[in-house]
């Protein structure tokens, strides 16, 4: 399918278009919504081994020597204390503490930090905190991703290269730099968006086709690619957060899952003061939701105790998890979030049942991420 008019061509765009059934926009960029069977990107994902063109994120290099102290001053994890080669999951808020996204830092060096995420919103606030002599640059346009998520990911990921990417040699939330893929140099990120086994490569753009040439020839690990709609089943089951949907910018991260990303023991970071003084008091929590009528048309419904609105759904699918269920994450008030209660939602024949249920209805353990 022609790539929508108005974004910013994606590396792999042109080659993958002809396969694309529709695209979304991600940061101003193409993102594939599905293959052609999205039931079965699915079923890959679980069962083995998927690939996602992931170059839509951006990627805020800070260089220099106050790299550290410039991330950690707009950044909810504390940097300072993170090991060279870690990943670090966690917010950025706003002065008041209201959400402006969910992103990833990796940090190299003292003097080399990078940031992941999509907002302008966030560029801003890195460029306000960098004094003189650091830099902030968003290597978008740069750096190509491919993202290999599934039971199989590694399997996958170490026929395409050389280094150890055993378990112990890049762990969860690890990287690896300075190693090649396809050929090509690359940067490995173990991380990803479906609760599965998954990792991040990262190459010069230039080197993209022959990174992609060499992932889809793995034709025996049946390697299939993945677009939206599949994630975002796998990241509901999983209750990860997604910006436009859990939260945004009138949101605390309390509200949507996202509190244990506060090191609230630093002495100073972006919003700190505010998350403090409003931790025992945000009015919503983040809840997953089994719900006794089909998913769709659900999004953005309210949930009700008796005829009492309480409630919201952010989005709900059909769940395999669930045998084919309709799961939904929610926000709702902390007095009714309690796992086990009832709820209702309208639907045509009346108020159907809707049941909350612990968080995530996948792999609750983590232990596929792990692995």
């Amino acid at each position: 399918m022609p790539m929508p008019v108005g974004l910013e061509p994606a590396p792999t765009t042109a080659r993958f278009a002809d396969q694309v059934q529709a695209w979304d926009d991600s940061f101003g960029m193409p993102f594939a919504r599905d293959y052609g069977d999205p039931e079965a990107e699915y079923a890959a994902l679980r069962e083995g081994v998927v690939a996602l063109e992931y170059s839509t994120i951006r990627k805020w290099y800070v260089e220099g020597p106050d790299a550290v102290a410039a991330v950690d001053a707009v950044f909810s994890r504390d940097v300072d204390s993170l090991p060279y080669g870690r990943v670090a999951y966690g917010v950025v808020v706003d002065a008041d503490g209201l959400m402006i996204e969910d992103v990833t830092v990796v940090k190299f060096s003292d003097q080399e930090v990078i940031m992941l995420g999509g907002e302008m919103l966030t560029q801003e606030q890195l460029e306000r905190a960098v004094p003189a002599g650091t830099t902030v640059t968003d290597r978008r346009s740069e750096i190509a991703v491919a993202s290999l998520q599934g039971p199989r990911s590694r399997e996958l990921l170490q026929r395409l290269t050389d280094a150890d990417v055993s378990n112990e040699a890049l762990p969860y939330y690890g990287s690896l730099t300075g190693v090649t893929a396809a050929g090509a140099p690359a940067t490995f990120l173990r991380l990803g968006f479906t609760a599965e086994l998954g990792y991040e490569v990262m190459v010069p753009v230039e080197h993209a086709d022959q990174l992609w040439d060499a992932i889809l020839a793995q034709t025996d690990l049946g390697v299939q690619m993945m677009g939206m709609t599949a994630i975002l089943v796998a990241r509901t089951e999983a209750g990860f957060v997604m910006g436009g949907f859990e939260y945004d910018r009138e949101t605390l991260p309390f509200e949507c899952s996202l509190g244990w990303t506060l090191d609230l023991e630093k002495k100073k970071f972006q919003g700190r003061d505010a998350l403090l003084a409003k931790k025992d008091s945000a009015p919503t929590r983040l809840v997953s939701v089994v719900i006794d009528l089909p998913a769709e048309g659900l999004d953005g419904q309210e949930l009700l105790a008796g005829d009492v609105p309480v409630g919201r759904i952010t989005m709900a699918v059909t769940s395999p998890v669930l045998d084919g269920q309709t799961l939904a994450l929610a926000k709702v008030a902390r007095e009714h979030a309690r796992i086990g209660n009832e709820l209702g939602v309208a639907g045509k024949g009346g108020i159907a049942r809707a049941v909350v249920r612990k968080t995530p209805v996948f792999d609750p353990e983590r232990t596929h991420v792990r692995s």
